[in-house]
């Protein structure tokens, strides 16, 4: 374990014996470098960890404070109460502007696009050139269609370190997750299908699954505890749903992973009814805690689970490459992957594979994950001194967005074309739902690095949204 993160939990371990109390100041940055034998930047990312997972905040000119017990009247409400059945496309129009308009912005809070400059692109150029060399390139068709095999073989490799069991030949590789994500809920469902879904959802799977011209039951998702159950029994009882689509690990836009133990029940249920679940798991690379939580992939015993993947959140995200783990459904995916890209661009292929052997794989995800995590606590400490007060926001677990509700009186939607006029881009809640939702919610990136521009944007949105409170 890092010494920051064995830091980090030996303080961890105090405060919950309550050794540290709510209130007791922790040492300085300097004296705690001292005490530990480590540099100073060692413990500010300890204290990244903490503050992160709202144990600790920072007090300006005093330093760092063991926070008050988490009151849960601070966290987002559940914008959906009930399960609810939608099978119209009026959202479509909405998901598809706001998603071109998002991206365009310059001020690119509203994307789900990390940071490029976190990632390794010298050693992945490095990569890229040398498969360019490689006379292997000419690969057969079934290998070219599947995937490069010392890449698939790569990706299993990473499942068993992590306690997965994953064949090699249940491996297929995508042109990014979206992809993988297509052709799994295209290898379970077909037109008019029922599909069940977590809200909120990411909209470009809302977006995916209009295309389809699926029905969906969207599932209110807890921002710390997840799916309830019981609901989806009850769910899975009145509805003849095809498949479920979910997303296990650092969700988003809420960033809890569901509790290993709460995945197992939930792979009981499905094998009970026998409904296929499309796991979306491009984040679980990006999660904070010191025991990397396993998606529900590992527990799959009937080939369920199409689990699927992608190095666009946490390594290449230029270079499009994702992949699916296809449990019992892997000739149907074949045979659609053939139909539609009919393979995926091998010299990328090859590229990430030579970074996965000869480069730290683990070292990179060590220092990005502690980044996204000092990053997301400075935007939290932003949205408390610049939002209005009734603000509450999301503690993510991991993954680098914030979900923060507003005031009832907001608009997101609103306030979004009110940013967009001076180049800034957000999300707002409605996107995130099928059926109309989520007006006074946002989610904002946070994995940028922290500027005066940044703090002066947040500053702005915070006396806009303030101004919005009881109009």
């Amino acid at each position: 374990m890092s010494r920051y993160l064995e830091i980090a939990q030996g303080l961890s371990v105090l405060m919950a014996s309550g050794s540290l109390r709510p209130g007791d100041p922790l040492p300085s940055v300097r004296s705690a470098a001292l005490q530990h034998h480590v540099g100073n930047g060692t413990v500010v990312h300890a204290y990244a960890v903490l503050e992160s997972q709202g144990l600790i905040e920072t007090r300006p000119r005093s330093g760092y404070y063991v926070r008050q017990k988490h009151d849960p009247s601070d966290i987002p409400n559940l914008g959906l109460q009930q399960p609810s059945l939608v099978d119209g496309d009026s959202r479509a129009r909405l998901q598809c502007m706001l998603g071109d308009l998002m991206v365009s912005q310059t001020t690119l809070l509203g994307s789900s696009f990390v940071d490029p400059a976190l990632f390794p692109l010298h050693a992945l150029k490095k990569g890229l050139i040398a498969s360019m060399k490689d006379p292997s390139l000419s690969v057969p068709v079934a290998d070219s269609l599947l995937g490069l095999p010392r890449l698939r073989r790569a990706i299993a490799n990473r499942y068993m370190e992590m306690g997965y069991t994953v064949p090699l030949d249940e491996i297929v590789i995508t042109n990014g997750g979206m992809e993988a994500i297509y052709l799994a809920l295209k290898a379970t469902t077909k037109a008019g299908d029922v599909v069940l879904i977590d809200s909120p959802m990411f909209f470009g799977g809302l977006q995916l699954i209009q295309q389809l011209e699926l029905t969906t039951i969207e599932l209110p998702t807890h921002p710390t505890q997840g799916l309830d159950l019981g609901q989806l029994e009850t769910a899975l009882t009145k509805y003849k749903i095809s498949a479920c689509l979910l997303m296990t690990n650092c969700h988003n836009p809420l960033g809890f992973s569901l509790p290993e133990i709460k995945k197992m029940e939930m792979m009981r249920l499905l094998r009970k009814y026998d409904v296929p679940l499309v796991e979306n798991d491009v984040y679980s690379e990006l999660q904070y805690d010191f025991r990397h939580i396993r998606a529900a992939k590992a527990f799959d015993t009937s080939g369920l689970v199409l689990h699927c993947g992608s190095f666009s959140k946490c390594l290449a995200p230029g270079f499009k490459i994702g992949w699916v783990a296809t449990g019992r459904h892997k000739e149907k995916v074949a045979s659609l992957k053939f139909v539609t890209s009919l393979g995926t661009n091998v010299p990328t292929q090859a590229a990430i594979a030579h970074y996965l052997r000869y480069n730290s794989y683990d070292r990179h995800l060590r220092r990005l994950r502690t980044t996204l995590q000092s990053r997301v606590a400075r935007m939290i400490q932003a949205v408390d001194l610049h939002f209005p007060v009734g603000t509450r926001y999301t503690r993510p677990g991991g993954g680098f967005v914030l979900w923060v509700q507003l005031p009832n009186s907001v608009d997101s939607l609103f306030l979004f074309d009110t940013a967009a006029l001076s180049n800034i881009g957000i999300a707002p809640g409605p996107i995130f739902s099928a059926s109309p939702g989520y007006q006074n919610y946002i989610r904002l990136n946070c994995s940028h690095e922290w500027t005066d521009s940044i703090e002066d944007t947040i500053r702005w949105l915070g006396g806009k949204i303030s101004g919005l409170v009881g109009r």
